[in-house]
């Protein structure tokens, strides 16, 4: 073995006696989930992760997938000030694209490198209910509309419910979950996979939340800065310099670290690993937002 692998090894130590036996909530999507290779190597990151004591929860997107089918089916869909409305028809679509296909090629994928995975939605077990999601929109007249979006939910980390997870991990499997949640009248709900992801963070109290994009993270003046606590990301958002994408993706993390998740990372999917490169080494390959006690990632 060569001296820069033991190094690795070395730098990676500490990371992994702190954070053995602890939860880590990862939303896979973008360019890792399309790229065969990215695919690949995001499955053996999450096997290892258990193999050295993490407690890996995968939740996954899927919206090029249901675009692709929403267009084979000629379902023609439209928006709401940018939103797309979900009725009842592309609802059909969207759970059977996340739960039927995408869930589980990314099943078989962690298990193919040696994990045992289990896929579900959050109509398992009850573990997601969710309630309409509702835009509002200024009329004319100065007065306030609520505009449904169809199925399209909101979740909070109080519609999770974390028993069949912590089941399941139990067991040494790994959970998959499919962005669906479930409403008061059993009926399906499009939940958006970052907002997902870090309502389970929030409810399991996770150590990490941990969000795959296509970016190298929060980017101000052209440079992905690091080491953030709340407030300082309050500050970026209060002076416009994050907006745009990013800007409910470091909401989703805000509010998981404010209702228990330690830190969350917004990390570059594109890069080979980054799941271990973001956990086991000093750099990291994103943006860490930590609770404000230190900015250790």
């Amino acid at each position: 073995m060569s001296e820069n692998r033991v190094k690795v090894l070395l730098e990676a130590l500490p990371y992994i006696r702190n954070f053995a036996g602890k939860t880590a909530v990862i939303k896979f999507g973008g360019a890792a989930m399309k790229d065969p290779e990215l695919s690949a190597d995001f499955a053996k990151d999450v096997v290892l992760l258990q193999y050295v004591g993490i407690r890996p929860v995968i939740v996954h997107g899927g919206g090029p997938q249901i675009n692709k089918l929403l267009n084979d089916l000629n379902i023609k869909s439209h928006f709401v000030d940018g939103h797309r409305v979900t009725d009842e028809a592309a609802m059909e679509v969207v759970e059977m694209v996340l739960a039927g296909r995408v869930n589980k090629e990314i099943v078989n994928l962690i298990n193919h490198e040696g994990g045992k995975a289990v896929g579900l939605t959050g109509k398992d077990g009850i573990l997601a209910r969710g309630d309409i999601h509702t835009i509002k929109k200024e009329k004319a007249d100065g007065s306030i509309e609520e505009i449904s979006l169809g199925r399209v939910g909101d979740i909070s980390s109080t519609g999770i419910n974390p028993a069949i997870l912590n089941a399941l991990y139990d067991k040494g499997y790994i959970p998959v979950i499919a962005p669906v949640a479930v409403d008061i009248e059993g009926k399906s709900l499009n939940i958006n996979a970052d907002t997902m992801a870090g309502a389970v963070a929030a409810s399991l109290k996770a150590e990490k939340l941990i969000l795959l994009t296509d970016t190298p993270g929060v980017i101000i003046h052209d440079k992905t800065i690091t080491g953030l606590n709340p407030e300082e990301v309050k500050k970026y958002i209060a002076r416009g310099d994050i907006t745009g994408g990013m800007l409910p993706k470091v909401n989703c993390c805000l509010n998981a670290i404010r209702e228990g998740t330690h830190s969350a990372h917004i990390i570059d999917g594109r890069v080979p690993h980054a799941l271990l490169l973001e956990i086991f080494t000093d750099k990291g390959v994103g943006t860490l937002i930590t609770n404000g006690e230190n900015n250790a990632r």
